[in-house]
Order: C-alpha cells, then sequence, then structure tokens
C-alpha cells in the first residue's frame, strides 16, 4: 500500500511539473511593446519644402534611450545626426536628435529604438520627404525589437521568478499564520523558493543589456551591456532584489531558530495545542517589510510605473502580488503538507489556512478590478485588444480554480458528515476522522474546533474509556464510514492538485499579461494615428491606418501601416509599411492595395505599389471622388501564404 501511495504521488508531481513545463514553453514568447508612438516630427510620410533642424518623437509614456536611439538616414543611407538623441527639456515621453544643415532632397528614414517606462524595448522606422519623395537606399533592420533566443531565454526567468517569489512568501505565511505541527516537509519548499529566486534574479541582471538591445546570448557577458543594466531602473530592481533575498536569508535561518526554542518551550511546560509555536510581533513586522519589499521590486518595473495614477498602482500591484503568492504559495504547502507530513493537521491551522486564502481572494478581486480598469479603459478594449483578451482568458481560469474549490467543499461536507457519528469512537478512530476533516478544509471553509485533534496524540491513559453501558459501533457501520471516508480523502486529494496545476496556469497567463501591451495604451495608439491624419484648422494632410494581419503561420502576423496623403481627391501619394510580431520593420515579398467607392460604382482602383526600400509605396493613386472608400490591402509573406483585410478611409474633397 505504501508502494502504491508513492507511486501515486510521484505521479502526480511529475503531472504537475509536466503542467508547468508545458505552459513555460507555451508562454515563453517575446513580451509586447508597451510603449507605443503618438506623433512625429516631421509627421510620417510628410512632404517638407524645407530641411528640419531636428526629429522630435513622442510616446504613450516615457522612454528610456542612448546615443543612439534615433538615427536618421538619408537616401544615400548615411547618417545625417548632429548630436546624441535626447531627451525634450521637461518631457521623458518626448525624444530628439538634431540634424545636420546640408540636407539634400529626397526620402529619408528614421530608425528608432527605445526602452518604455515598464522595462520592454521596441522599435520601428518611419519615413519623411525634402521636397519631393524619391527612392532611398537606406538598409533598416528588419529584425524584431527583442532577439528571439535572448527574449525567450528572458521571459522564462521572469516566469520562474514569478513561481519561486510565491513558493518562497506563501510557504512562509502558511508557516506563520497556519502553524502546522511539523514544518519539516516544507523546509525544502522554502528552500527551492529562495535559491530558484537568486538564481532567477542573477540570470535577469545578464539578460537584461541582450534583451534590451535586440542582442543574442553570445552577449550576455559584454561589459557596457552589463553597466547599461545596472544604471537603468530595472537594473535598479533587481540589485535590491539580490540585497532583499541576503535579508529573507538572515530572516528565515532566525525564525526557524526562534520557533524551535519556543517550541521547546511550550513542550517543557506540558502546554500542547496540537499547533506549531506561535510567532512573535517582531518575527511578524520584519517579515511583513521583507515581503513588501521584494513585491516593490517587480511594481517599479512593470506596467504600474507608467501611465495614470502610478502610486496607487503600486501599491495595487503590490497588494495582488501578495495576494497571489499567500493563496498559491499557500495552496501549495498545503497539498504538500497533506501528503507528506507524518502528523495529521490540527483543524485549527486548516481553518486558520481558509481565513487566509478568502481575505488573499478578496484582496485579488479588487485589486484585480481596478488594474483591469487602468489596463483597459473601457468595454471596446475588452475583445479588441490583446491585453483584453489575455485578460479574459485569466478571468476563465479564475473561474475554473473557484470550481476546483468548490468541488472541494462538497467533498468536505460529506467527510464532515461521515465524522460525526464517529466522534464517540476509540482515540485511534477519532484520529483518522479528524485528519479526513482538517484534510477537507483545505479550500472549503472554516472547521469547527470541535473537531481538531493534536498532533501527537496523548497516553492511552489520558483517553476517555468507553462506558460498559455503551454499546460498540457495529462492524458494517464501521466498514462503510471508513470506505466512505477514504473515497472522499482520495476525491478531496485530487480537487487540491486540480486547485494547484490551475493556479499555475493562472500564474503563467499572468505573467503573459504583464508582457502585453495595455488595451488602453493600445487604443491611445490608435487614436494618435488616427488624429496625424488633420493639421490644425485646417482638413486633412495625411490618412493614417494601422490594420492587423495574420496568415495563419508561426511568425506570419503583425500589422500593416498605409499611409495615404493628402487623403484628398486627385493624386494621392501612398506608403505601406509592415511591422513585425514584435514590433520592428519586417519585410514581404508583395503587397497589393486597391480602392474602391460602392456607393458610386467605382473601382477597385489598383494602387500598383512598388518596393521602394524598406516599404511598398507608389506616387500617382488618383481617386477620382470625395467619399467613404474601402481600401482593400492583400500581404503576402511567401510564395503561397497571404492574407487580404478591409478598412474603410474617408478622401476629403
Amino acid at each position: 500500500m505504501g508502494r502504491v501511495r508513492r507511486t501515486h504521488r510521484a505521479a502526480a508531481l511529475a503531472a504537475l511539473l509536466g503542467t508547468l513545463f508545458l505552459l513555460l514553453l507555451g508562454g515563453a514568447t517575446s513580451a509586447s511593446a508597451h510603449s507605443a508612438v503618438r506623433d512625429t516630427d516631421p509627421r510620417e510620410g510628410s512632404v517638407l519644402q524645407t530641411a528640419p533642424r531636428e526629429v522630435t518623437m513622442t510616446f504613450t509614456e516615457s522612454v528610456g534611450i542612448t546615443d543612439d536611439s534615433l538615427r536618421v538616414l538619408s537616401p544615400q543611407n548615411r547618417r545625417v545626426n548632429a548630436g546624441d538623441t535626447e531627451h525634450v527639456s521637461g518631457s521623458s515621453d518626448k525624444v530628439r536628435v538634431r540634424l545636420r544643415d546640408d540636407l539634400p532632397d529626397g526620402t529619408f528614414t528614421v530608425a528608432w529604438r527605445v526602452v518604455s517606462a515598464d522595462s520592454h524595448p521596441i522599435s520601428g522606422a518611419f519615413t519623411f520627404s525634402i521636397g519631393e519623395p524619391s527612392a532611398t537606399t537606406a538598409a533598416v533592420s528588419a529584425e524584431p525589437a527583442v532577439n528571439p533566443a535572448s527574449g525567450a531565454l528572458y521571459d522564462i526567468a521572469r516566469y520562474a521568478a514569478y513561481a519561486a517569489v510565491a513558493l518562497l512568501i506563501g510557504v512562509v505565511v502558511f508557516v506563520l499564520a497556519c502553524r502546522p505541527p511539523s514544518t519539516q516537509p516544507l523546509r525544502g519548499l522554502v528552500r527551492v523558493g529562495w535559491w530558484t529566486l537568486l538564481g532567477t534574479t542573477v540570470l535577469l541582471v545578464f539578460l537584461r543589456g541582450p534583451y534590451e538591445r535586440g542582442t543574442g546570448p553570445s552577449t550576455l557577458l559584454d561589459p557596457d551591456l552589463i553597466e547599461n543594466t545596472l544604471t537603468s531602473k530595472p537594473g535598479w530592481a533587481l540589485i535590491a532584489r539580490l540585497v532583499l533575498l541576503a535579508g529573507v536569508a538572515v530572516f528565515l535561518v532566525r525564525t526557524e531558530a526562534a520557533l524551535r526554542r519556543s517550541g521547546a518551550k511550550e513542550s517543557g511546560s506540558g502546554q500542547v495545542s496540537g499547533q506549531g509555536p506561535a510567532p512573535t510581533p517582531a518575527v511578524v513586522a520584519v517579515g511583513g517589510f521583507l515581503a513588501l519589499a521584494l513585491a516593490g521590486t517587480w511594481a517599479v518595473a512593470e506596467h504600474a510605473s507608467a501611465g495614470i495614477q502610478v502610486p496607487l498602482a503600486m501599491t495595487s500591484t503590490m497588494l495582488h502580488l501578495l495576494a497571489m503568492a499567500v493563496w498559491l504559495g499557500g495552496l501549495g504547502a498545503l497539498l504538500t503538507a497533506l501528503h507528506r507530513s507524518k502528523a495529521p493537521l490540527p483543524a485549527a491551522s486548516v481553518h486558520g489556512f481558509s481565513r487566509l486564502a478568502f481575505t488573499s481572494v478578496t484582496v485579488l478581486v479588487l485589486t484585480g478590478v481596478y488594474q483591469s480598469w487602468r489596463g483597459l479603459g473601457s468595454w471596446d478594449a475588452v475583445f479588441g485588444t490583446s491585453y483584453g483578451r489575455i485578460l479574459v482568458a485569466k478571468v476563465c481560469a479564475v473561474v475554473v480554480l473557484l470550481a476546483a474549490a468548490a468541488f472541494s467543499r462538497r467533498w468536505t461536507a460529506r467527510l464532515t458528515e461521515t465524522a460525526r457519528p464517529s466522534e464517540a469512537r476509540v482515540p485511534e478512530m477519532a484520529v483518522a476522522t479528524a485528519v479526513s476533516v482538517s484534510a477537507s478544509a483545505s479550500v472549503s471553509g472554516p472547521v469547527s474546533d470541535s473537531t481538531s485533534v493534536d498532533s501527537a496524540p496523548g497516553p492511552a491513559a489520558e483517553a476517555p474509556s468507553p462506558s460498559p453501558s455503551s454499546s460498540p459501533p457495529s462492524s458494517s457501520s464501521a466498514s462503510t464510514s471508513g470506505a466512505d471516508g477514504g473515497a472522499g480523502r482520495r476525491a478531496l486529494r485530487r480537487s487540491v492538485l486540480a486547485e494547484v496545476v490551475v493556479g499555475v496556469a493562472v500564474l503563467v497567463i499572468t505573467t503573459v499579461l504583464t508582457g502585453t501591451q495595455p488595451g488602453r495604451a493600445e487604443l491611445e495608439t490608435a487614436a494618435a494615428a488616427e488624429s496625424t491624419a488633420n493639421a490644425a484648422g485646417g482638413g486633412p494632410t495625411a490618412s493614417t491606418t494601422l490594420i492587423p494581419f495574420d496568415v495563419g503561420t508561426p511568425g506570419g502576423h503583425g500589422k500593416v501601416q498605409i499611409v495615404l496623403e493628402p487623403g484628398r481627391v486627385g493624386e494621392n501619394t501612398v506608403e505601406a509599411v509592415v511591422i513585425g510580431p514584435d514590433g520592428g520593420i519586417a519585410t514581404v515579398p508583395e503587397i497589393k492595395l486597391s480602392f474602391t467607392l460602392k456607393a458610386q460604382k467605382i473601382g477597385p482602383i489598383d494602387a500598383r505599389l512598388t518596393d521602394q526600400g524598406g516599404y511598398w509605396g507608389t506616387r500617382s493613386l488618383n481617386l477620382p471622388l470625395a467619399g467613404t472608400w474601402t481600401m482593400k490591402v492583400t500581404i503576402r509573406t511567401s510564395d503561397i501564404d497571404q492574407v487580404s483585410e478591409t478598412r474603410q478611409v474617408k478622401i476629403a474633397p
């Protein structure tokens, strides 16, 4: 029987680790860009009569830059920067670079690369012309903003760090708040959490440079990249996390020693409650400070550090992370205690975790609602943005998690009913019943203290002797009760395991969500792109349309930006730029563009786009009438893969 149980436990552990591994591999994609371009000066596709003195870019949030974040290239592919890239005075979301005085006529390309306030690198390019558009030999890299190999390693390290902090904080809180009689099975979890968090943090320090600059893992030990990381906000957060982990190690060692001394004193005085020793107020205060500080190292480098209501958002993020850690990490500790603890868990310990889990879920709901509102901003962003769709997936996973908890509650009720007629039996049966009730209460709510039992039963002489007049229970009822209890315990353990597996899925989805551009920012970017089509006090001078596409093959998705200038009746200039899945400029074999005015039965008019070196365009599209035209764009990504999308564009008279 013992061998069968060990086999089942090993299979359950393998299933859990396998699920985590698959989820990590499935989610290990490059983080999406979080900041986006709000405006440029000169604007995308504009034709200037005189050469500008500088190029200025405005983003949806503050950005970090390097000396060559903006590179302006002439039609002959020569750099025309007259200085380094810098922030506009007093504006962390505006960057500029000065240009030379002797610029020739033709089409210039601006290649840019910055780091958004929430630590994610983004890149892209746009063009403008002086005098009149011309062919250009400027070579803009089609590589993504993040190197795929560096991005995958960086994301896996981030996922592991989230899991490690949840395990570390959750198990420690479970020990201090729920006071299990034996902490021996949980010490390994604490060590795994601490060492994993330490290792992933060190790895993130070295991976940060290649991740930001878009280089491969071979530049992991580049001194310049490491120096750049250590002087940036994400680098400061990682260094602070390492310092805090040293403090956590000292805290864990001293707290374990203090709990041992306290437990020895209670045993010596004969005060045996069935639970472990209670922590002192100083231990609770120091532990709470360290947990808050660890959570803060994530808040200062994620979504909360940019956008609206930053102080409130950072506080909400810290509470959300801590509640997640207490709930999911505590659930892992409870599952371990149920399977590996030699002493049965007292009902008081399970009752404590029940209250703790309820409080954590309440905090998660409140902070989650606020963060969802802050990240989405409107109902249109729920299904109209990637952030909203991933958020919906997270909500569905949480619903499944709560459904698993409901199954546990049902088995708890059955086990409790089974235990009631057995309360007057011999001590051995009382112990078995208490174990089942304590285990079942893990996620089902408070358990009455009347069903608690000490972790080490007292001597047989202290147990009440059965009255001679009382009749012993029949063997048939005892066997039925034992069978029901055994089946209930097995079902309960399966439901708790299911909760842990779904909880890991929720954790991974949450991590993916932190690597996705918030819906509010995505909609603001789209609105900003539309606003660039209007000049102050005048009619539209250009029409800019950003169209997502997906041909259904790996890497075959992205966006195509179409600039139609001046967006009026008559001859127009068209520029079509393809943006890859990681925000960088991408090249495709062909782009076709046509216009149809259905109300007047005109079209389709083929724009006859040609490859201009970095973008597709034409200077001879003639639209004869004003109105709302249907623009159809076809993007071919290979010899056989292509997709067509349509959008409505307004042509002014």
